[in-house]
């Protein structure tokens, strides 16, 4: 019988999407789901699209693979997924390769990466990001793993992905959990920039009394410059939306209570252990947990704000601008920050331009300025931080008076602006020659005993403090 040159299992939005995506560029796909409705429904729907060949049991799905056997998950991460996965180890023998497609924790993609290599199968932790729309048309896929398997799948998933300049959006990302990694720092980017957003139009709707519609102009003239994205392009589409029910702005008559699955809060968790500031992610991920919680909000009615509107015109939507694209630079810094340490604590090697290159299409936080961040790491692959680069630094410098009127108005009128001031904060504490952390040291040698450096001799120090103050060397 004819068999598939690649096989998706998990046929919801995604997994049926990325399906098809593959039948499209002329390959045979085996299907398979649990439930096989789903997979008949897939066929019958869509059939025409290409060759699939659909299986109700995963050992016909795997008998249906030409070798070395590709297969894709693409199911909820979890323990359903170790689940897929040891069913299909099973079945499968070695040289053949497993690509979870899904949003899984790094850790548990390098746990099972390990398992299985041990067995001779090829595990591929993948990063597939463009939500259903990518995964029907061309996504960014970030695929982790064995660079025999990047040989194997690399040319199908280079095929499949997002377009830029004759660019695909998908490159060998590094071994076993790697590339789960980088998609997961991309989700937490994509947290922040949404966080920048939503001040953005909050800010300027209280300060100004403008209307959602109205907002959507400023939107989709802002998406004409630097901050060309996707996420500005929808925002624009969304403020402009209507319901049909009750003639309202959309955004009125949803509720503000912002929904998570995990990737942002993984990401700085990650954050803490490797020691990387990623403070406007962090800030994008609290916010989400104070709108989250109603009952404290509804508690909090009594505590008072300033009541002023009508505190600016159009230089303030320019200050805001110029806001939000520095602060945007700052949490896409952070989230390099964090990969580069991340490659270097797991011995990963990663090509920090080549994920700039990958995310400049089909992902949700493709935009223009990633071709700069491209290029700044080309010109030095080892740069200590993207504010550091010259055209960076140009641009935060150039915003930095805009930057502070938009956090100073945003304090007077009581508009939370976490993702606008914790950038601000960001960039004033990495640009200051000293800062209050050798106080904050000078505290912890007084309660502790933890010891200090100083700056003009070599070697740990510690005060007796409750004794004779005298300072002499750690021992």
């Amino acid at each position: 019988m004819d068999l598939a040159d690649i096989g998706v299992t998990g046929l919801a939005t995604m997994g049926r999407n990325l399906a098809r995506n593959l039948a499209r560029h002329g390959y045979a796909v085996a299907v398979h789901n649990r439930s096989g409705s789903r997979t008949q429904q897939l066929v019958r729907e869509f059939g025409g699209e290409g060759t699939f060949l659909p299986s109700e049991e995963l050992a016909d799905f795997v008998a249906s693979l030409k070798r070395p056997r590709r297969a894709i998950i693409m199911v909820k991460a979890g323990r359903g997924t170790d689940a897929v996965i040891d069913q299909l180890a099973d079945l499968m023998e070695p040289g053949d390769m497993i690509v979870d497609g899904g949003n899984a924790h790094f850790e548990d993609t390098r746990r099972r990466e390990a398992a299985l290599r041990e067995r001779g199968i090829h595990f591929v932790g993948t990063g597939i990001s463009g939500g259903e729309e990518g995964a029907l048309n061309g996504p960014s896929i970030m695929p982790g793993g064995s660079k025999e398997s990047w040989e194997a799948l690399g040319p199908i998933l280079q095929d499949i992905s997002a377009k830029v300049d004759g660019v695909p959006c998908a490159v060998h990302v590094g071994p076993d959990g790697a590339g789960h990694f980088v998609k997961m720092v991309h989700n937490g980017i994509e947290y922040s920039d949404m966080q920048l957003i939503a001040e953005s139009y909050d800010l300027l709707r209280q300060a100004l009394g403008a209307t959602p519609a109205e907002l959507a102009g400023v939107f989709r003239e802002w998406n004409q410059g630097d901050l060309d994205s996707y996420l500005i392009e929808i925002t624009a589409e969304v403020l402009d939306q209507v319901d049909a029910e009750t003639g309202k702005p959309f955004v009125d008559v949803v509720v503000d209570r912002a929904e998570q699955k995990g990737t942002g809060r993984w990401t700085v968790q990650s954050a803490l252990e490797l020691g990387v500031p990623v403070t406007g992610i962090a800030e994008a991920v609290f916010a989400r947990a104070l709108s989250g919680h109603p009952e404290q909000r509804e508690a909090a009615r009594p505590l008072q704000g300033p009541e002023l509107t009508g505190v600016g015109g159009k230089e303030l939507v320019e200050d805001v601008r110029q806001a939000l694209y520095a602060s945007k630079i700052v949490a896409y810094a952070q989230g390099f920050d964090q990969m580069a340490a991340a490659s270097k604590e797991y011995g990963w090697d990663l090509d920090l331009g080549a994920m700039a290159t990958i995310w400049r299409g089909g992902c949700i936080i493709r935009a223009k300025f990633l071709d700069k961040i491209r290029a700044a790491y080309d010109a030095d692959r080892a740069l200590p931080t993207l504010l550091a680069d010259p055209s960076f630094a140009g641009a935060l410098n150039a915003a930095q008076e805009s930057w502070r009127r938009v956090v100073t108005t945003a304090v007077r009128i009581g508009v939370p602006t976490p993702g606008f001031s914790s950038a601000l904060a960001y960039y004033d504490g990495l640009r200051r020659d000293r800062l209050p952390a050798a106080l904050v040291q000078g505290l912890r040698d007084y309660f502790g005993a933890h010891t200090y450096l100083r700056v003009d001799k070599d070697g740990a120090f510690h005060t007796d403090w409750s004794g004779d103050r005298a300072e002499r060397p750690a021992s």
